[in-house]
Order: C-alpha cells, then sequence, then structure tokens
C-alpha cells in the first residue's frame, strides 16, 4: 500500500532540530466506517508515511483526546494514550508526539533553541477551555521557556461556512494574548477539501482521522 500524502509548514521546517508533518488523507484505506476500525486501517500506511518523512525509528505517543485542556508532560515512550490529556510536551529528543484530528485543529508549539515542543488538539471545545494557552504555560513552568520564544502553527481545521465558529482565528488570538508572537495559520478548511483531508462533519462521523507529529532530533545542549 503506498504511503499517504503529506504537508509541511515553512515556520517549522525553518528549524533544524525538529521535524514535523501533517499526514493526509490515505486514498487506499477505507474508513466508511466507525472511529475504531478506520483507525486500525490506518495505522500501518501512516506509520509507512511518518517512517518516510523522516521519523523512523521514533516510537510515537498519544494523547486519549478527550475536548478538554489538560496538558501531559512526556519523558518516555508509553504505550497508551496519556490519560485525559488533549496536548504533549516533551524536551525529549527522539520521541514523536502525536496527535488525531478530523476537523479540529493540531496546533504546533516549538522553542526556538530546542528546549521542548508541545503538539495539541484544539476544536471548538478546547479552544473555549483555552488549551493553547495552557501549553504555553506548561513550557513556561517545566521548561522555562518564554512565550516570545515559541514558534506557533496551526495545521489544517474546518472553518467558516463549513463550521459555524472560526475557532482558528481565535487560537491565534489567544497564542497572541499569551505573548506568543510568532503564530501562525496555514488557511486551510479541511471540509472545503475532501480529496485531501479526512472531515468529521462533512463526512457525518463515517471516516478516517489525518495525524499531525512532532519531534525534537537535536537536543537544546549541542544546539
Amino acid at each position: 500500500m503506498s504511503p499517504c500524502p503529506a504537508e509541511t509548514f515553512p515556520s517549522l521546517a525553518a528549524l533544524p532540530f525538529l521535524r514535523a508533518a501533517f499526514i493526509q488523507r490515505c486514498p487506499d484505506v477505507d474508513v466508511r466506517t466507525d472511529r475504531e476500525t478506520a483507525m486500525q486501517r490506518l495505522w500501518s500506511v501512516q506509520r509507512k508515511t511518518a517512517d518516510e518523512l523522516g521519523f523512523c525509528g521514533m516510537p510515537f505517543v498519544t494523547a486519549e483526546q478527550v475536548h478538554g485542556n489538560i496538558i501531559a508532560q512526556i519523558d518516555a515512550p508509553a504505550s497508551l494514550p496519556a490519560p485525559g490529556a488533549d496536548g504533549l510536551i516533551t524536551s525529549t529528543p527522539g520521541l514523536c508526539l502525536a496527535i488525531y484530528v478530523a476537523d479540529c485543529a493540531a496546533v504546533f508549539l516549538a522553542d526556538k533553541h530546542a528546549r521542548a515542543i508541545a503538539l495539541v488538539h484544539s476544536g471548538k471545545k478546547g479552544t473555549e477551555l483555552g488549551i493553547v494557552p495552557k501549553a504555553i504555560h506548561a513550557l513556561r513552568e517545566n521548561f522555562g521557556i518564554a512565550p516570545a520564544d515559541l514558534v506557533i502553527q496551526i495545521a489544517p481545521c474546518i472553518r467558516p461556512p463549513h463550521y459555524e465558529w472560526d475557532f482558528a482565528a481565535e487560537i491565534v488570538r489567544q497564542a497572541r494574548a499569551a505573548g506568543v508572537s510568532d503564530v501562525h495559520d496555514c488557511g486551510t478548511c479541511t471540509a472545503s477539501d475532501p480529496e485531501k483531508y479526512y472531515s468529521y462533519r462533512r463526512e457525518k462521523g463515517r471516516t478516517g482521522r489525518l495525524l499531525a507529529l512532532l519531534a525534537l532530533t537535536t537536543p537544546a545542549s549541542v544546539m
């Protein structure tokens, strides 16, 4: 089975100690089923795609994703999703943070000095609960990273007119209010391009999940 298409973002590609990708719809995989079955069908081809994108050999760490605002610090590989969490932070090189979305936004946060990274699942509820500002705060509290040292990138997500609220714009506002000036939004709507993206709303829940990946490749000490 062929690897899935994927995209990267200039804001993150400019950081040499970072690997980041957003895996799009896998055209060879039938996902018109329940979530669990779709995820099982997608796993091997998404893993193959990740390996070809440079994540080969890296363990994936995932979050339970309950549409909340809990941020979990990850220091080592884990076989189960971080319980109750919708965001992950780490300072461990070679550990790949992974978040699944299908209209909600995957939000990448990276320190410009390679001290730590975060990957967050932020849809309507998570945005209302301020999960991105919580991730910014967690990076400061756990790793001493000032908001001014962060780069933030918002991946494709659902937007008006396909959704009643532009939560991506609210994420940008919240991030800037928290002190981050280097904030980027790709501006792409998942529901507008069914050839590239899964959309929970457009496909009425019988669909797959896009996969956001983020990893440090170089310790801050050698930067």
